[in-house]
């Protein structure tokens, strides 16, 4: 049973997906590898379904759906479409995140201070159907305050500067504070704190050490570093990277 101070890890498998298109058919299975995943230690798994499929279809979602034994986030655009389809299949969670057809992939969080008056009725519509709620939003302080404004349960803050490689180390510390002072207002407004995007094994300590954020969702290395290593390796490994980071943030807190 996982302790109170769990972090909770969702592993996302778009990638596997985008392999298996590269070349049609079946092979590798996004099923398979949400399986191995939660094998491995993931609390759940995260799938973002794009309006244009380019990597997860509508038959992977219904099939992790009705297959897996752990919560599926769905990770879409706040359209009619997708939400019309999520009230469909029902998954656990979804998390609206913004989507351009040219982007590789989610770059930046959404607006949801201009877009509130939409979203309010998309998160409405979603949690009508019994779906848990989550923004992706970048850690500025009128954005989280508009995410509580618009009914939304969980924040998932965007990570994804912090992790840019070339950034400065000033710059890199001054993202972490906006990442951790962030956490705080969110879980003080009564919303659960998400985190995610460009993590990796050097970057995560720091994250699982903000003791307001519960869950990260990693993919796109876990699944790069399954190249060389193993998908059970990769993720055994990033679990035990949040765990002990985690605990050692609870032992300072503590002394």
């Amino acid at each position: 049973m996982a302790q109170p101070n769990h972090l909770r890890l969702g592993v996302n498998i778009d990638h596997v997906a985008t392999i298996r298109n590269a070349r049609g058919g079946a092979h590798p299975s996004p099923l398979r590898a949400a399986e191995a995943a939660i094998a491995a230690g993931a609390d759940g798994i995260t799938a973002h379904l794009r309006e244009d499929r380019r990597h997860i279809s509508d038959a992977d979602i219904a099939e992790l759906k009705s297959k897996i034994t752990r919560p599926l986030n769905l990770e879409m655009a706040a359209t009619p479409e997708m939400t019309a389809f999520a009230v469909r299949h029902r998954p656990h969670a979804c998390c609206l995140v913004p989507e351009r057809r040219q982007e590789l992939t989610t770059e930046g969080g959404l607006d949801v201070a201009g877009q509130a008056s939409h979203l309010r009725e998309v998160v409405a519509a979603l949690r009508e159907a019994g779906i848990r709620v989550s923004l992706f939003v970048d850690p500025e302080p009128h954005q989280i305050e508009a995410a509580a404004g618009v009914g939304a349960e969980v924040v998932e803050l965007h990570t994804g500067v912090y992790c840019t490689p070339s950034l400065p180390r000033a710059r890199h510390m001054a993202e972490l504070e906006r990442l951790r002072a962030a956490a705080r207002q969110a879980a003080g407004l009564g919303l659960e704190v998400h985190a995610g995007h460009g993590l990796s094994f050097d970057t995560v300590g720091p994250i699982a050490e903000i003791p307001e954020i519960v869950e990260l969702n990693i993919g796109h290395f876990l699944i790069g570093e399954a190249i060389f290593t193993g998908l059970h390796s990769a993720i055994q490994r990033m679990r035990a990277l949040m765990d002990n980071a985690r605990a050692a943030a609870g032992g300072r807190a503590s002394a």
